[in-house]
């Protein structure tokens, strides 16, 4: 297995635009968590990281970077279906809490795979640049979108703008599930 650069990033700067997409939702989703899960959920966050650091030994290769960029992935996606099912309420904050949690667990891992196995500066250095700029771009659009939802719609319920900001979530997130399908070829021996 190997990666392909190009492919790859794509599928970071459009994981970026997620993430920039997503800002204004959580203050609305977790809305209705008690202070004190958060603490709790930084404990969780901070042991995860933690037992992580203790196996890269054994998952700093490139198969395991791989599969766990895709597990990460479909955890987002899940997350994203399972608000446009059940938008709204504890459960659906502690787990969409939870899953982003799960995921963050793996976020020093991933930044340390991807810098070993895309080692030229040239490449990381667009790769950093994909990342901004994906970041950027969900931010503003985000931002317009709801704007859009309150001046074309005269949608001003936040509760109502995240639901319907998670229907472009969905579609992003399967985007980004494809292209991290093409960023990881399989080598012909």
């Amino acid at each position: 297995m190997k990666i392909n650069p190009r492919y790859y990033i794509r599928y970071k700067g459009v994981n970026a635009f997620f993430t920039g997409l997503t800002v204004g939702t959580v203050f609305t989703i977790y809305a209705v968590l008690d202070p004190s899960i958060f603490s709790l959920g930084g404990i969780f966050l901070a042991v995860g990281m933690l037992v992580v650091a203790n196996f890269y030994e054994k998952i700093l290769n490139l198969r395991s970077f791989y599969l766990i960029s895709l597990l990460v992935e479909w955890v987002m996606l899940g997350l994203v279906v399972w608000y446009l099912l059940y938008p709204y309420g504890v459960t659906t904050a502690l787990l969409v809490y939870l899953g982003y949690q799960v995921t963050f667990i793996f976020g020093s891992y991933l930044v340390r795979a991807e810098t070993l196995f895309l080692h030229r500066k040239a490449i990381l250095s667009r790769l950093d640049m994909a990342k901004q700029i994906g970041y950027l771009a969900g931010m503003l659009v985000s931002w317009l979108f709801y704007k859009v939802l309150v001046w074309g719609w005269q949608i001003e319920d936040h509760a109502k703008q995240v639901y319907a900001l998670h229907w472009l979530l969905l579609i992003t997130e399967i985007l980004i599930i494809w292209l991290l399908f093409r960023s990881f070829q399989k080598v012909k021996d």
